[in-house]
């Protein structure tokens, strides 16, 4: 008996150890969020496992984990009707909310969720019911877009896949069949989403021939660049979960089937050093001492190497394309953008990506509405539901969705 309450004991104190990692006390939930961390950190080891025993990619191993445990039919309600089609040969999850009969045309959302261009689903509980509260919510037409992943593909395809469907869904014939309104079309998405998004909305923007255009665009915590892993919010949250730094970079090699040996190098920015020509022309573009408040930039101090890794870009060049890097993109570009929304967090690597953006969109004369949650956290405004439920992610979904009743 003894022995047994030695070993369970012993297994409670490993446990603990596992999953508790400091937090900022300002931080929605930290128990739950530590929780809900040590399970993802959990189910990367076990597809590392896979790949190392030559089973499987890791990513594809850790996806399958994900979607077996997340995955939901295309369910319809009383309020809400959903299927799953395909635009132009790109599979799509169709969310058509309850009609208003003073409003015979319905306002429309294109969605492209995240997950590091590599994980998760459109047909994922999380994003399966985001979308359906904002079908009903909204009293709109949601399509929410499965566009193939790496390491099926590689940078560009993700962004052609979105381009196809979403042009294929802005065709007459297609708004006209969804009773959608032409004139009330926006894009959103997050993290990788927001990523692929914002590179929608730029390369629309420059298409002449595309006679419906977005009337708004919402970026939910949107990745937008990989020139520097050392603006303040990596510096200050390069250990947080969900999305450490070391992961962000990884997330980005793997965009490009790129070479993992360079990941060390680009966490001290060795890939955009002062020597690396290509980049010169590009690094005022998000010189974040500028582009940031004092109450961001604090008492952090920019990482700018003198001497680097001048191979890195020459072997990936795609980290220095405004198609990967929508934040780069030139002036010209962006001053013709719809109307944006953009939600940041405070514990999130990429909240500086997202507030950059901003200023960069406003000096471009583009409205701009800039949503910080200072206890939210990478990827919280999915989990709204038991039993990764947070209360900033409920919080950051109803103003997400109160934003678009207003301006879409």
């Amino acid at each position: 008996m003894r022995s047994s309450c030695v070993l369970l004991t012993a297994l409670l104190a490993l446990a603990a150890y596992y999953i508790y990692i400091p937090l900022p006390s300002s931080v929605s939930d930290p128990w739950k969020l530590m929780l809900l961390d040590a399970t993802f950190r959990s189910a990367q080891q076990v597809s590392n496992l896979i790949h190392f025993l030559g089973l499987s990619h890791h990513l594809l191993a850790l996806n399958f984990i994900i979607v077996s445990f997340g995955k939901k039919s295309a369910w319809s309600s009383a309020q809400v009707k959903v299927t799953d089609t395909d635009f132009d040969g790109v599979e799509v999850r169709v969310f058509e909310g309850p009609p208003k009969p003073e409003e015979p045309l319905k306002r429309s959302i294109v969605y492209i969720h995240g997950g590091g261009w590599a994980l998760a689903s459109a047909k994922i509980r999380y994003y399966d019911e985001l979308c359906t509260t904002m079908a009903e919510e909204l009293n709109a037409v949601i399509v929410s877009i499965e566009y193939r992943l790496v390491p099926k593909v590689y940078f560009p395809e993700q962004i052609h896949d979105v381009v196809h469907a979403t042009k294929y869904f802005l065709q007459p014939e297609v708004l006209h069949k969804y009773s959608v309104d032409p004139g009330r079309v926006g894009i959103s998405g997050d993290s990788a989403g927001g990523n692929l998004a914002a590179a929608l909305g730029q390369q629309f923007n420059q298409d002449t021939n595309l006679k419906n255009k977005l009337k708004v665009q919402a970026l939910i915590y949107p990745v937008l660049q990989a020139l520097d892993f050392n603006t303040p919010s990596y510096q200050q949250n390069m250990n947080t979960p969900i999305l450490p730094r070391y992961v962000m970079v990884k997330y980005w090699v793997d965009y490009f089937n790129g070479n993992y040996d360079f990941v060390q190098a680009m966490i001290v920015n060795n890939h955009t050093s002062l020597d690396v020509d290509e980049a010169s022309a590009l690094r005022a573009r998000l010189n974040w001492t500028s582009l940031l408040p004092t109450s961001i930039t604090k008492n952090y101090k920019p990482v700018m190497q003198t001497t680097g890794n001048s191979r890195i870009v020459q072997e990936i060049p795609q980290l220095l394309d405004a198609r990967s890097a929508p934040l780069i993109a030139d002036q010209e570009v962006l001053q013709h953008l719809p109307k944006t929304y953009i939600l940041t967090c405070e514990h999130d690597v990429l909240r500086d990506d997202g507030i950059m953006y901003a200023k960069r969109l406003e000096s471009a004369g583009v409205e701009v509405t800039l949503d910080h949650f200072e206890d939210g956290f990478h990827g919280c405004m999915i989990f709204t539901s038991w039993p990764t439920n947070f209360s900033v992610g409920i919080r950051t979904r109803n103003s997400y969705i109160k934003w678009l009743d207003q301006n879409l």
